[in-house]
C-alpha cells in the first residue's frame, strides 16, 4: 500500500489514469469528445425524427382527393342564348328603398330603365361572402339589365345575423325573400317575371328561396359552390396550394385545418347540404363559371345542380363556361361583356329561353378533382384543443422560464439578508449543462413553430395570389423542416446531459420549481 506522495513528487502513471478517469466519471461537464458519442448523438436524432414522423402519420389524416371521372361536354364556343330576343338600349334610373326585415331593415338600390314598355321582368340579387353593400356589389351587372329593360334590385345584405362564426342561409333566404316581395310591388315591374340571382356563397340561399316561394320565375347561380362549405374550402386550398407548388406534406395540413371542428363553437354552417333544397328546385336555372375560376368546382358543379332540379322533373338548366373569367365572371378587371348580354338575353327571354339550346356553351371547362367529404383528424379534430397546444405549449416555456428566474432572484435575496452557515453552500442550481439545453429545447421548438407559422401564412398569400415562389415555398419548407431537426437534436443533447447528471449522482433540476419547469418543457 503506497501513501501519499510529498509535494512536488510526480504522481504514479496507474494513479493519474485511474484519477482522471474518476473526474471524467463524476464531472457531467467534461467534453466527450469520443466519437461513439457523435454517433449516438447522431442516433439519436435520427430516431426522434423518425418517432415524431410516425406521430405524425398516426394523427393523421393523408389529404387525397379523389380525381373527377365525369365530365361535361360543351355543345359550341358561342355563349349567346338561344330564343333570347334582341336587345335595346335605355337610360337608367336609380332609386334607394327600405326594405323593412324581421326585427331589422336594410338598404336596397333599385335600377329602372327609362323609356322601357312595362310591365318590367324583374330580378333580385343575393350576395356572396362578405358584407355586401349595393354601393360596390353587382354595379355592371344591375346597370347593363337595366339598360336591357330589367328593373334590376340590389339590397344590402342583413349584416346583425351575419358573422363569421353564425350564417344560417335559410333565415337569409327569408330576408332575401322581403326583396322580391317589394320589387313585386313596384309598379314598373310585372310580379309574375321576378327571377333571382346569385353568386358565390349565394348559390346555398337562392335554392332555398326558390323552394319557399315557387312564384320565382328564374334563378341564375354564377359561381355556385353547390357543394356543403366545408368541401368548398378544402377544395378551394388545395387547388390554390396545387398551383403555387408546395410540397406534398404541406397537403395534410388541409383536412387537419377544415376538417376539424372549429376554436370556441359555432361555425355549424360549414356543413350546410343545399342539395336537399335544390332537388325540388322547379324554376329553370342558368349557371354560370369563369374557366379560370380555381376555388369553385365548375365541373362537378354544374352536373349537380343538372342532376339535382332533375329529381323534381325539372331539365330546364342552361350552363355557361367564360373563358378566363375569374370568380366574379372578370376577365382583366372587368366583367366579361359576352356574360353581360347572356344574362340580360336570358332574364328577358323567359319563359322561351327555359329549355333553349344549346344547353351547355363556351370554353371547355377542367376540373381534376373532386370536392369530397373533408376526413377529420383522428385525434386533434377539436379546434379548441388544438389552438390550446399551439398557444398554450409556447407560453407554458415562457412561465417556466420566468418560474426558474423568479426563483433564482428570490433565493439570491434570501441569501444576501441570512448568509448561511456554510458560506460555500449557495443555491440550488440545474445540473451542470442542463439549463442550457433545456433553454436551447424551448427555443428550438418555439422558433420551429414560430416559422411554420410564417411559413403557412406566406403560401397562403402566394396562393391566394396564384403565385408561385420557388425560394418561399420549398426554401421555406427545408428551412422549417432544419429547425425541427435542431429542436430533435436539442432534445437529444439534453437527455445526454440529464443522463450524465444522474449517473454522476447530482441532482439534474433540485427544488419543486426546476423539476416542474424542466418536464413542462
Amino acid at each position: 500500500m503506497t501513501g501519499p506522495q510529498e509535494d512536488g513528487a510526480p504522481e504514479p502513471a496507474a494513479t493519474t489514469s485511474t484519477w482522471r478517469r474518476v473526474v471524467r466519471r463524476r464531472d457531467p461537464g467534461a467534453p466527450a469528445g469520443r466519437p461513439e458519442n457523435l454517433y449516438r448523438v447522431v442516433a439519436g436524432v435520427a430516431l426522434g425524427v423518425v418517432l415524431l414522423a410516425v406521430l405524425g402519420a398516426v394523427l393523421g389524416p393523408r389529404w387525397t382527393p379523389e380525381p373527377l371521372e365525369r365530365v361535361i361536354e360543351v355543345e359550341t364556343a358561342r355563349t349567346a342564348i338561344g330564343a333570347a330576343p334582341s336587345l335595346r338600349t335605355y337610360d337608367v334610373r336609380e332609386v334607394v328603398v327600405t326594405v323593412p326585415l324581421d326585427g331589422a331593415s336594410v338598404q336596397a338600390r333599385i335600377s329602372v330603365p327609362v323609356g322601357a314598355p312595362g310591365p318590367l321582368p324583374g330580378v333580385v340579387f343575393v350576395h356572396g361572402a362578405g358584407t355586401g353593400k349595393f354601393a360596390q356589389a353587382f354595379v355592371a351587372q344591375a346597370r347593363s339589365l337595366a339598360e336591357h329593360g330589367v328593373v334590376a334590385m340590389v339590397p344590402d345584405k342583413r349584416l346583425d345575423t351575419y358573422t363569421t362564426r353564425h350564417r344560417d342561409y335559410v333565415a337569409m333566404a327569408q330576408d332575401y325573400l322581403r326583396s322580391v316581395d317589394l320589387l313585386r310591388d313596384r309598379p314598373e315591374v310585372d310580379p309574375d317575371r321576378v327571377s333571382v340571382y346569385a353568386e358565390s356563397e349565394g348559390g346555398w340561399i337562392a335554392p332555398v328561396m326558390a323552394v319557399e316561394d315557387p312564384a320565382i320565375e328564374g334563378v341564375v347561380l354564377v359561381s355556385s359552390p353547390v357543394v356543403p362549405p366545408r368541401q368548398q374550402a378544402a377544395f378551394a386550398v388545395d387547388a390554390y396550394l396545387r398551383n403555387t407548388g408546395v410540397p406534398d406534406a404541406v397537403f395534410r395540413a388541409i383536412p387537419r385545418a377544415v376538417g376539424m371542428t372549429m376554436p370556441g363553437g359555432g361555425f355549424e354552417y360549414v356543413d350546410f347540404d343545399v342539395e336537399p333544397w335544390q332537388r325540388r328546385m322547379t324554376q329553370p336555372v342558368l349557371v354560370v363559371y369563369g374557366t379560370g375560376d380555381a376555388s369553385m368546382p365548375i365541373v362537378q358543379g354544374a352536373l349537380q345542380v343538372r342532376d339535382d332540379v332533375a329529381a323534381a322533373g325539372n331539365e330546364d338548366v342552361t350552363i355557361r363556361y367564360y373563358a378566363d373569367a375569374d370568380h366574379g365572371i372578370r376577365v382583366g378587371g372587368q366583367v366579361a361583356p359576352t356574360f353581360l348580354r347572356d344574362l340580360s338575353g336570358w332574364v328577358l327571354g323567359l319563359p322561351g329561353t327555359r329549355d333553349a339550346e344549346p344547353h351547355v356553351a363556351g370554353a371547355q371547362p377542367f376540373q381534376p378533382y373532386v370536392a369530397g367529404p373533408v376526413p377529420q383528424p383522428r385525434w386533434l379534430r377539436d379546434g379548441d384543443v388544438l389552438l390550446g397546444l399551439v398557444v398554450g405549449a409556447p407560453a407554458l416555456m415562457l412561465l417556466a422560464g420566468a418560474a426558474v428566474g423568479t426563483t433564482r432572484v428570490v433565493q439570491r435575496t434570501t441569501r444576501r439578508r441570512s448568509p448561511p452557515r456554510d458560506a460555500t453552500h449557495g443555491p440550488r442550481l440545474f445540473g451542470r449543462g442542463v439549463a442550457a439545453r433545456l433553454t436551447a429545447l424551448a427555443a428550438a421548438s418555439v422558433v420551429t413553430v414560430l416559422a411554420l407559422i410564417w411559413y403557412l401564412v406566406a403560401i397562403a398569400r402566394l396562393a391566394m395570389d396564384y403565385e408561385r415562389n420557388a425560394w418561399v415555398v420549398q426554401g421555406g419548407w427545408v428551412a422549417v423542416r432544419l429547425l425541427g431537426v435542431v429542436a430533435v437534436l436539442a432534445a437529444v443533447l439534453l437527455a445526454r446531459r440529464v443522463h450524465d447528471v444522474h449517473h454522476a449522482g447530482a441532482a439534474v433540476a433540485p427544488g419543486v420549481v426546476r423539476t416542474l419547469a424542466t418536464w413542462g418543457c
